[in-house]
């Protein structure tokens, strides 16, 4: 029986993000976590400040894969319209949530207060359930298989620690890398079948050009160690055959 992979996608929804002015940093931080949890980031796609895209985006992204995460748009402000755009896409009203509510009067308790503004962070689409923030006091949110989360790179993170274990998902993915001196296109076929060989293994080739040479780092990947090193070693064998000096952990 093949094994089950779990698949994730990620919106990354920012007018901010799509002109350039912020760097996104989630994409990585997501993946990585996602890996440890045993699901494959499949997808993801940058969206912007508008109800429709989000809309869409979500629609599509939900329906393929057994999660979707988004990162932004859930702040205090006019435009931050995810919250909104997530509860239309999915048919639902958006309420007050008593839980978040009570979280930020406590965290603004000596800040200020909770103002109108504030409140907004406690909006969530009707039916969700809240994924605990203990940086800024604004919960994450959760809905069916949507996790909805801050665009902040260390409260994203945050958020992702809260859910660490509570997701299903299969085996991790493992990996390990043999860099070369050489031309990705000069072993294209050496790497071709030797992946058809090895069942459940992917070899991704990354190649770069430094110190005026090229060169590549080929990554092993597959839910078994023991595929890996296998994989691993019969390319190290038809690397040096084709005359090539393949370094374990990459160049």
């Amino acid at each position: 029986m093949a094994e089950r992979i779990w698949t994730a996608a990620l919106a990354v929804i920012g007018d901010e993000i799509l002109s350039g002015r912020t760097q996104d940093k989630n994409v990585q931080q997501i993946a990585v976590w996602l890996n440890a949890q045993g699901i494959r980031l499949a997808e993801v796609r940058i969206v912007p400040d508008r109800t429709d895209a989000i809309v869409e985006a979500v629609n599509i992204l939900r329906g393929r894969n057994d999660y979707l995460f988004t990162t932004g748009g859930i702040g205090p402000t006019h435009d931050d319209i995810t919250v909104d755009a997530i509860a239309a896409a999915l048919g639902v009203g958006v309420i007050v949530h008593p839980e978040a509510r009570a979280m930020l009067e406590l965290h603004y308790a000596t800040r200020g207060g909770l103002t109108e503004a504030r409140l907004r962070m406690a909006r969530v689409p009707d039916g969700a359930e809240l994924i605990a923030n203990r940086m800024s006091g604004a919960p994450g949110i959760r809905i069916g298989n949507i996790f909805i989360l801050a665009g902040v790179p260390a409260i994203t993170a945050g958020m992702l620690d809260a859910l660490t274990g509570t997701l299903e998902g299969g085996a991790p993915m493992v990996a390990r890398t043999i860099g070369c001196w050489v031309a990705e296109s000069e072993v294209a076929d050496i790497l071709r079948e030797i992946e058809r060989d090895q069942d459940g293994v992917a070899i991704g080739s990354y190649p770069f050009f430094r110190e005026g040479r090229v060169g590549a780092n080929f990554v092993i990947r597959a839910t078994r160690q023991s595929n890996v090193d296998a994989c691993t070693e019969q390319l190290v064998q038809a690397l040096r055959k084709a005359g090539y000096d393949p370094a374990d952990g990459g160049i």
